[in-house]
């Protein structure tokens, strides 16, 4: 996890962090959405972490399809970066798995009323963005799925839930289901 604390102590300086990329180009190449643009530099308005974790309107259309079935963060960067093999597995339960976040399918997260929501996020950083921003990650997650899969209990979990939805989740429902044609 990245932080930042501040302080009005006097704390020594570090060395600087030296660069290790080289030539390597990995990260840049792997980002879905094109948010590495260039090296070390990072344009977060295209940043699937970014998009579904700190931001809190909407989804820009244009980015909604590279986002898959990514419903809180993207380690593309991480997992294909070389220096990353060297990292150790982390001994603390905090970095483990979860259940039912670790099994679940999309249509049993979509399932969840606020209540499950915040029971199964108890003590986890995916409480902080709040159900409805929750909701708003599924709904383009399972835009994405319908798209691929033409699953039809996809499409009858997004209608049922656009009656009830404000604004912001009706909007990424409405988008969500115009990503297949009827059949």
């Amino acid at each position: 996890f990245l932080g930042e604390i501040y302080v009005a102590l006097p704390l020594p300086l570090t060395a600087p962090v030296s660069g290790h990329c080289g030539s390597c180009n990995a990260c840049i190449s792997a980002c879905p959405t094109g948010a590495i643009v260039a090296p070390y530099r990072l344009d977060a308005r295209r940043c699937i972490s970014y998009l579904t974790i700190e931001h809190d309107g909407a989804i820009p259309v244009e980015l909604r399809a590279a986002i898959g079935n990514r419903i809180y963060g993207c380690d593309d960067c991480q997992l294909v970066c070389p220096w990353n093999k060297y990292a150790q597995r982390s001994a603390l339960p905090d970095f483990d798995p979860r259940a039912p976040l670790a099994e679940a399918t999309l249509l049993a997260l979509w399932a969840w009323d606020e209540a499950a929501f915040l029971r199964h996020t108890e003590g986890s950083a995916i409480r902080r963005i709040g159900y409805g921003r929750w909701r708003r990650n599924l709904a383009v997650a399972l835009g994405n799925a319908w798209r691929e899969t033409a699953d039809p209990a996809l499409a009858a979990a997004l209608q049922a839930a656009l009656p009830a939805a404000g604004a912001l989740l009706a909007e990424h429902l409405t988008w969500a289901l115009a990503q297949r044609a009827p059949a």
